[in-house]
C-alpha cells in the first residue's frame, strides 16, 4: 500500500512543519509524515518531538510527492494527519 493513501483520504490534516509542529505540540497529529529530502535542521525537532510524544513518524522518499499527496503543486517538508 502507498504510504500516501492515508494522507490523501484524511479530511484533517496539516501542511508544512510549522503547521504539523504546532499539532504534534497540542496532541492533535496521529500520524506523522517526513519527507527524506527535507532540510535535517527542519524535520529533525518535529522527529523528536514525535518521539517524545509517542506519534508514528513515517518517512516518504521526496517533497514533492508529500506536497502532491496534500494536493498542493509544491513540496512539503512535513505532513500529518490529524484526529478526527
Amino acid at each position: 500500500m502507498m504510504p500516501y493513501e492515508r494522507l490523501k483520504n484524511s479530511i484533517k490534516k496539516t501542511i508544512g512543519t510549522k503547521q504539523t509542529m504546532k499539532a504534534v505540540q497540542r496532541n492533535a497529529a496521529t500520524l506523522v509524515y517526513v519527507a527524506k529530502d527535507a532540510e535535517p535542521h527542519v524535520t529533525d525537532p518535529l522527529i523528536s518531538l514525535c518521539k517524545e510524544k509517542g506519534i508514528e513518524v513515517i518517512t516518504v522518499d521526496s517533497m514533492l510527492e508529500l506536497g502532491k499527496a496534500c494536493g498542493i503543486e509544491v513540496g512539503s517538508a512535513s505532513a500529518a494527519i490529524l484526529a478526527e
